[in-house]
């Protein structure tokens, strides 16, 4: 028998770039042990001030030369963590999109699925727009391309949806925000025969969700943040899923700033595919806060130690990384 190697197969693992994975799973975890303390407490506030604060001071450890194209609102409207900041001690041109603390109602009242979250991408590869609002529609992997569609009613994405998991409509479930503006929706997608988890916060795990196997979630739709929906679209690319947006305006005004933050080639009311909102080489990561479908939440099991609770995803190799990670903790430092 040779004993030469044999030849690589489809299925070898593959050795990419350098994976900025820890690093950002360093920048998360800090921002989600500094807004755990907040947990329960009942001041969303305050929590989502310590999460930026600590995910700012991490940030200057990772080396990169990274610009905040989604970030925590204009520069005068947000001391830390504006649109347009820069973050990171030096290194090659990154994009930057964060959430210091998605779900900030969600870990005041220590309620499911709060988490820390980052995404990274080469320069100008994040959709650049304002924090306003986006139409959101995401399913997960493993499926007909055009399976979704935004412009089509939910209805038809429902049927066309269960058509190509082989299921009825009534063995679907569709996530979405509970908020007044999607009545419609809800009522629509329960004529059709679907099953609705309606949720109070925190969308981007929620979107993650329709990829996740057990999560019992296989359609995202609805209306929310746009900085979530470009967070969320990070996240799917990695996963493989599939995701539409739309940018939602409330008047002229927003039409136009947003004309000067996007890609010229890109018209601000148009169906935004994945690529759109976010190409090229995706990294994300994010940490659980509280418990939830995606992420365990930050523990304390004993007076020296917290415990967190990572995943790591990246789209150039599909590699999806959980972690387990414990941090010393001094309480007479703190």
């Amino acid at each position: 028998m040779s004993s030469q190697p044999s030849s690589i197969t489809p299925h070898a693992y593959r050795v990419t770039g350098r994976n900025l994975g820890l690093d950002l799973a360093r920048v998360t975890e800090a921002a989600a042990i500094a807004s755990a303390r907040w947990t329960g407490r009942g001041d969303k506030n305050a929590a989502d001030a310590a999460a930026v604060a600590a995910m700012r001071t991490a940030f200057d450890t990772v080396a990169i030369s990274g610009t905040v194209t989604i970030g925590e609102g204009e520069m005068d409207e947000a001391p830390m963590l504006y649109i347009g900041e820069k973050v990171g001690h030096g290194g090659p041109e990154m994009d930057i999109a964060v959430d210091p603390l998605e779900g900030t109602n969600l870990c005041a009242r220590s309620l499911p699925n709060a988490i820390t979250v980052v995404a990274l991408a080469q320069k100008g590869c994040f959709l650049h727009a304002p924090d306003i609002y986006m139409q959101k529609l995401a399913v997960g992997p493993g499926l007909p391309d055009g399976v979704i569609e935004i412009d089509a009613s939910i209805g038809q994405n429902l049927a066309n949806l269960a058509r190509a998991k082989h299921c009825d409509v009534s063995d679907l479930t569709l996530c979405a925000l509970e908020r007044e503006r999607h009545n419609e929706l809800v009522a629509k997608a329960r004529e059709a025969g679907a099953r609705v988890r309606l949720i109070s916060d925190g969308d981007v795990a929620a979107v993650i969700a329709t990829c996740l196997p057990n999560s019992g979630v296989d359609i995202y739709a609805g209306s929310g943040g746009a900085p979530e929906g470009v967070l969320a679209a990070a996240a799917i690319r990695c996963l493989n899923g599939q995701m539409q947006g739309r940018l939602l305006f409330e008047n002229e005004a927003q039409i136009t700033r947003t004309h000067s933050m996007i890609r010229a080639d890109l018209d601000p009311t148009q169906a935004l595919t994945l690529a759109d909102m976010a190409a090229g080489p995706v990294f994300f990561c994010a940490t659980g806060v509280t418990s939830g479908d995606l992420l365990k939440g930050v523990e304390y099991p004993n007076p020296h130690y917290i415990r967190t609770h990572s995943v790591m995803m990246r789209s150039e190799s599909g590699t999806i990384r959980y972690m387990d990670a414990y941090h010393h903790f001094d309480p007479h430092l703190a």
